[in-house]
């Protein structure tokens, strides 16, 4: 069953998502070349607390960080780690969570770090749009494969693939809740959506083939063939005006 919201909780989530990507765009000013990505973990966790918030990941089924820091073919679940200094022509994916009034934000972004190319760019920006196709769909009356289909067909047709192995979720008081939200599909299947219901959709999106594998440490995603990942994310709620995206900046 897909728990619904409250428009408190809702009320709730919104004020929580603007800590959150408040809480990003800090870390997002300190990725330079020469930076560890323990030291973006550092701000993030420092930033989540000062805030009246605990990190949403950090011992979340044994993980260690705040952050989850995946550079380039590593695709989620990278640790941040004090050996791991950004290079020029990296890119990084920041996935972020918390917890505040007993209900959780997820959101995600990669970034380029220093210069990239010109084909990067493009993958990025493709999937950042990937995941505004999804967002899109998340209108009451449509289904599930609404959004997962949108996804799927705006990436592809773009020459790159999408993760299966991983997916988008739904989120509110609990990190992970049903449904379970692939980012492929076909469109018109899976359970209608409905007033309430809050979606973590999130793209991780390949440039070359969607094969992934887990390294050693049990938790870091890679691409099983090598090539760059990336990853963006909204916690987005359902309304009768239509997708009401949570993980916004306050509007000052």
């Amino acid at each position: 069953m897909i728990p619904l919201k409250t428009p408190a909780e809702l009320g709730v989530m919104q004020e929580n998502g603007g800590i959150l990507a408040t809480v990003l765009e800090g870390v997002k000013l300190l990725v330079n070349p020469g930076v560890t990505t323990y030291e973006l973990d550092r701000f993030a966790e420092d930033a989540i607390r000062k805030a009246g918030a605990v990190p949403a990941f950090k011992g979340y089924r044994g993980y260690p960080s705040t952050l989850c820091c995946s550079v380039n073919e590593q695709v989620v679940h990278g640790f941040p780690s004090k050996k791991r200094k950004l290079q020029d022509g990296d890119i990084i994916s920041l996935d972020i969570g918390l917890k505040r009034g007993g209900l959780f934000s997820d959101m995600a972004v990669t970034l380029p770090v220093g210069k990239t190319s010109d084909a990067v760019t493009r993958f990025l920006e493709i999937t950042e749009k990937s995941l505004w196709e999804g967002i899109k769909q998340a209108r009451p009356g449509n289904r599930l494969g609404d959004i997962s289909n949108a996804i799927q067909s705006y990436v592809e047709h773009r020459g790159f693939s999408v993760v299966r192995d991983y997916v988008g979720h739904g989120i509110g008081h609990r990190l992970h809740e049903e449904p379970a939200l692939p980012n492929f599909g076909p469109p018109h299947v899976g359970p209608r959506l409905e007033v309430g219901m809050v979606l973590a959709i999130e793209p991780m999106v390949n440039m070359g083939a969607y094969a992934v594998r887990v390294l050693d440490d049990g938790w870091t995603v890679v691409t099983a063939d090598g090539s760059l990942s990336a990853h963006f994310e909204h916690s987005v709620a359902v309304t009768s005006d239509g997708p009401r995206v949570l993980t916004n900046l306050p509007v000052r």
